[in-house]
């Protein structure tokens, strides 16, 4: 059962004060509530915070560092939010599961806005953990979430314990066993080649997880598929990889060097460049390799996306969609759009008209800069009309507010 772990209050733009209760379970919720938030924004520059007080949760000491004009440059028009752990002795990690959300969205029992899908351990090398790009201000300010120059932010924490341990060492689970299935190729019996990489698995595993790939394996599509290799087109190597670790697994890919996110080549690698110049163009040099990497990330993400529908792996789907829909970007909206529309994503659609309907007029003109509206307004000429609406709403409403 999560605990209330108090509430710390933030005034005249920089002073924080706490009224902290002792957490007494390994999960809890903290309160961070900031009054006169547009003085914040004025009085603290871009790489300080504002730090809630001191409260405990699992027998740890954690504090929420508030951002107001971001963590870094490369962010500056973003909120960050990030929990700390602050103990007297940090010599082991300590793992925890951490989620920001708007008090509003927690009582209509809307998504929560951020997560830490997996365990993040808190060490004396890494002792904060949080989300650069938590909320755009133009955002904020103009969501119901900021009230009378006010919002509340609540931080869930939950410890994650190691419940896998027993006296002769570490226990592996189920998805460790399957892994090493796939690793070691013992029993493999298909074959597939992908881009000009062979790949071995289970065609019982396949099938198990897939009804395209139980069709494709045991149905009438099945003759010749065991004999020779099977070719899988319109399909970049690394992401039938990391389709196949899934499979096995039931674990999110990780993105790094496995998936060769260094190794970009083709239309990847020309948008990259493209991206690349963009970040020089506007001064911002020092982020640009950090930027490309992120951009590779979310078209390796948006890959894996196609090729999750592709194959009906709905789970996997669905995890990219909700990644996806957390890190839109001014250069990837579109295309990240156009999929949405393609695969019938509802949700990951809304995110994405959202998310341009409460851009800056400078960022609307980039956003249509790209080759990517041309595309969504040729191909998809409804969505086109469905984002004019909520423009033309969001204006009214901003004189609605300009005239009160």
């Amino acid at each position: 059962m999560s605990s209330f772990t108090g509430v710390s209050v933030v005034t005249d733009g920089k002073d924080c004060t706490t009224s902290d209760v002792v957490g007494t379970t390994d999960s809890g919720c903290h309160l961070l509530m900031v009054k006169e938030y547009s003085c914040t924004v004025r009085e603290i520059p871009i790489g300080e915070e504002i730090s809630s007080g001191p409260f405990v949760v699992g027998g740890h000491k954690w504090h929420i560092d508030y951002f107001p004009n971001s963590e870094r440059p490369s962010c500056a028009n973003f909120i960050s939010l990030y929990l700390r752990r602050d103990d007297d002795i940090m010599e082991e990690a300590v793992g925890a599961k951490l989620e920001f959300s708007f008090v509003n969205e927690v009582e209509y029992q809307k998504p929560v806005r951020f997560r830490a899908t997996e365990t993040c351990n808190f060490s004396s090398e890494t002792p904060s953990r949080g989300f650069s790009e938590f909320v755009s201000r133009d955002e904020l300010e103009q969501s119901a979430n900021l009230k009378d120059d006010c919002f509340t932010i609540r931080c869930d924490i939950m410890i994650c314990k190691d419940t896998t341990q027993y006296a002769g060492g570490t226990m592996p689970d189920i998805s460790h066993h399957f892994n090493n299935l796939l690793q070691s190729n013992v029993g493999a019996d298909v074959t597939f080649e992908v881009s000009g990489e062979t790949f071995l698995a289970h065609r019982c595993v396949l099938a198990s997880r897939s009804t395209v790939f139980m069709a494709q394996l045991f149905g009438p599509m099945a003759v010749g598929t065991t004999s020779s290799a099977i070719q899988i087109k319109d399909m970049e190597a690394r992401v039938f990889a990391a389709l196949l670790s899934f499979i096995y697994t039931d674990s999110f890919p990780k993105v790094g060097k496995d998936n060769n996110m260094e190794e970009e080549e083709g239309q990847d690698e020309e948008s990259v460049d493209d991206k690349m110049s963009e970040v020089e163009e506007e001064g911002q040099e020092e982020d640009a390799i950090e930027q490309v990497i992120f951009l590779r990330c979310v078209q390796w993400l948006q890959s894996l996306f196609v090729a999750a529908d592709r194959y009906d792996i709905q789970r996997l789907k669905f995890l990219c969609e909700d990644q996806l829909s957390n890190n839109i970007g001014v250069s990837w909206v579109l295309s990240t759009l156009a999929l949405a529309e393609q695969h019938h994503c509802p949700g990951l659609k809304d995110a994405c008209l959202k998310f341009i309907q409460v851009q800056s007029p400078k960022c609307l003109d980039k956003i249509m800069a790209t080759d990517d509206w041309e595309h969504i307004t040729t191909t998809y000429p409804s969505v086109l009309k469905e984002l004019i609406s909520k423009l033309a709403s969001n204006q009214k409403e901003k004189k609605r507010k300009h005239e009160s």
